[in-house]
C-alpha cells in the first residue's frame, strides 16, 4: 500500500486484530467498561468511555450496524415533530445533537438537506399555516442550539413555479406553492456507526464483532465467538447493555415495545431529478409525513412507516406488503405519473427500540407513533447499565448518559464525556474538505481518508470500475471496508459498509466480484 493509502492512526479494524484483540479480552483481565451492542448507541458508547481514558471492550452478536441503526431515514433530525406533542426537552435535545455533528463532530457525514412541502389540494390552507408554523417553530430549534445559518439555511415559502422546480415530479395540477425547510441528512447510518466504531478503537477501545454475549451481570459477560463457536469470559467493572431492541433479552424487567419505520427503495428515474427531498403530508395526521429523500447513488427513499411490532423480535425484519402500499399510495397523491409496485427495487424495515413505561405488554400509548421518543438509562438491581429509546440523532447524549451511569454505579475513575468535541475518524472542517483532492462523493462516505481511498484505485484500474454497473461502489472501498473497517464477509460488505444490498438484484450481481476482492484482501487481512 502506498504512503497515500493510510488509515487514521490506530483507528484501523481488521479480522487479524479482531482475533488478537478477542484473545485478550478473554484471557481473564479485567476491564473497565464491557459494551454489549455495536449499533450507533452502543459504538458512541464505547466511544465515550474510551475518550474518557477507561480501558473497554465492545461486542456485537453480528456486525457493526446490524440492527436498527442501518434501517434509519438517513436524517439528522432537529426535533420539529416533539414540539407539536409538548415534548420541549427532547425537541432541544435533538437539534443540539444534530448540530454536534454537522459542525463538530461529523461534518464530512452530515449536511444540510432541503425539503419541499407541496401545498396541494390536499392540505388545506389551515394545515398549511401549521406546517409553516412548525418550520418557523424549528429555525427557532436551530437557533437556541446555536447552530450557525450557514450551516441549516431558513425555511421559506415557494411559488408554484419554484416548488415544481425544486421537485418536477409533482402533479402541477391544484398546485398552490410549496413550503422550504431544511435539515441534517446522513451519507449513511451504518457509516456514522462504522466511523463510531473505529474512532473509539483509535483510542484502543477493544471492537468485536460476531461475538455473541450469552449471559450478562454486572462483573461481566459469557461470550461465544460466532466464528468458531469458541465460549469464554469478559471480566469487567462495569457492564453497559445497549443492544436496541434486544435489550430485554440480556437483562430483566425492560420491557421494549418495537415500531416498524418501512422505507422504499427505488430507482431515481422513476421520480425523475430531485433537487430536494419532499414531505408528503399523511392523510388524516396533523403532524406525520412520509418522506422523499434522493440518494447520491441513484436510488431515492420513500419512507416511513410507524407501526407496532408483536411477537419475537427478528433479527432482520421483513416488509409487509400493507406498508409498501400505504408509502405508494402517499406517494401517488402529489406525483404527476404514479409509482407503480413493480418500480419498487428494495424495501427496508428498521425496528425503533421504545420504551414501554406502560407497566403492561401493551397499555399505554394506543400507538407506537404517540410513545415518547425520550432515551432511558436504566440500572438493574445487579447493577448493569441498559440504554433504551432515542433515536439516531441523539446516540451520542444517549452515550453520555449510559457511561456517566456506568462510571457512578461502579465508582470509575473517569472525567466528563469530552465526545461533543471530539471529531470521527475522517472529520474536517468544510474548507477543508473541500480542499482534498477526491472525487466529492468519497470525501461524503471516506473524509479526509477519501484520498487514501482513492489511491486504491489508482493502483490498480480494476479497482477503480464499479462493483456493479449503474451503481457508483467501486471495488477500492470494498477493499478499504476490508482492511480498514472491520468487515469479515459479503454479507458486511454489501449490506453495510457499502449499501448495494439494499436492492436484491444489484447484490446478487456483486456478489461475485466482491467475492473476488475477497480473495485478493485475505493475506492482509
Amino acid at each position: 500500500m502506498s504512503q497515500t493509502a493510510v488509515p487514521a492512526a490506530g483507528a484501523s479494524l481488521s479480522a487479524a486484530r479482531r482475533a488478537r484483540e478477542l484473545a485478550e479480552a478473554t484471557d481473564g483481565r479485567m476491564v473497565d467498561v464491557l459494551v454489549v451492542g455495536l449499533g450507533a448507541t452502543g459504538a458512541g458508547a464505547a466511544l465515550d468511555a474510551a475518550a474518557r481514558g477507561l480501558d473497554v471492550v465492545a461486542v456485537d452478536a453480528h456486525d457493526l450496524a446490524f440492527g436498527t441503526s442501518r434501517w434509519s431515514s438517513k436524517l439528522v433530525h432537529g426535533g420539529l415533530r416533539y414540539l407539536a406533542s409538548a415534548q420541549f426537552d427532547v425537541a432541544h435535545e435533538s437539534a443540539v445533537e444534530r448540530g454536534v455533528l454537522m459542525e463538530r463532530t461529523a461534518p464530512h457525514l452530515v449536511r444540510a438537506q432541503p425539503f419541499v412541502l407541496p401545498l396541494t389540494g390536499l392540505v388545506s390552507r389551515g394545515q398549511a399555516a401549521l406546517a409553516w408554523a412548525g418550520f418557523r417553530a424549528g429555525d427557532a430549534l436551530r437557533l437556541s442550539a446555536r447552530t450557525a445559518r450557514a450551516t441549516l439555511p431558513a425555511p421559506r415559502r415557494l411559488s408554484p413555479v419554484e416548488t415544481r422546480h425544486l421537485a418536477p415530479a409533482l402533479r402541477s395540477g391544484g398546485l398552490r406553492g410549496g413550503l422550504l425547510s431544511w435539515d441534517g441528512r446522513l451519507t449513511d447510518d451504518a457509516r456514522l456507526v462504522t466511523a463510531l466504531a473505529r474512532t473509539a478503537a483509535a483510542r484502543h477501545a477493544r471492537v468485536l464483532t460476531r461475538v455473541r454475549a450469552l449471559e450478562l451481570t454486572a462483573s461481566g459477560a459469557r461470550v461465544r465467538d460466532e466464528l468458531t463457536g469458541e465460549e469464554g469470559e469478559i471480566r469487567a467493572r462495569a457492564v453497559i447493555n445497549a443492544s436496541g431492541v434486544w435489550a430485554g433479552d440480556l437483562v430483566d424487567g425492560i420491557r421494549i415495545r418495537p415500531s416498524r419505520g418501512t422505507h422504499l427503495v427505488l430507482r431515481s428515474e422513476h421520480i425523475g431529478p430531485l433537487p430536494a427531498g419532499l414531505h408528503i403530508p399523511i392523510p388524516g395526521e396533523t403532524n406525520r409525513f412520509v418522506l422523499v429523500l434522493p440518494q447520491d447513488d441513484g436510488r431515492v427513499y420513500v419512507g416511513l412507516t410507524d407501526e407496532p411490532l408483536d411477537g419475537p423480535v427478528p433479527d432482520v425484519p421483513d416488509v409487509p406488503e400493507t406498508d409498501i402500499g400505504f408509502l405508494l399510495d402517499v406517494l401517488g397523491s402529489v406525483l404527476d405519473v404514479p409509482v407503480r409496485r413493480g418500480d419498487v427495487v428494495g424495501a427496508f424495515a428498521g425496528l425503533r427500540p421504545l420504551l414501554d413505561t406502560s407497566g403492561t405488554a401493551h397499555g399505554g400509548a394506543s400507538r407506537t407513533a404517540d410513545i415518547s421518543r425520550r432515551h432511558a438509562v436504566l440500572t438493574s438491581p445487579d447493577g448493569v447499565v441498559s440504554v433504551v429509546g432515542g433515536k439516531l440523532t441523539t446516540y451520542r447524549r444517549m452515550a453520555e448518559d449510559a457511561v456517566n451511569a456506568a462510571v457512578d454505579a461502579r465508582g470509575l475513575a473517569a472525567g466528563p464525556s469530552p465526545t461533543a468535541a471530539l471529531p470521527l475518524v475522517g472529520a474536517a472542517a468544510p474548507r477543508a474538505l473541500a480542499a482534498l483532492r477526491a472525487p466529492r462523493r468519497l470525501v461524503q462516505r471516506y473524509g479526509i481518508e477519501a484520498p487514501a481511498v482513492h489511491a486504491l484505485a489508482g493502483q490498480d484500474p480494476r479497482l477503480a470500475e464499479p462493483v456493479v454497473p449503474g451503481h457508483p461502489v467501486t471495488g477500492a472501498e470494498v477493499l478499504w471496508a476490508l482492511r480498514h473497517e472491520g468487515a469479515l464477509d459479503e454479507a458486511d460488505l454489501l449490506d453495510r459498509r457499502t449499501r448495494i444490498g439494499l436492492v436484491p438484484a444489484d447484490r446478487a450481481e456483486a456478489l461475485e466480484a466482491v467475492r473476488a476482492l475477497m480473495g485478493e484482501a485475505a493475506p492482509l487481512a
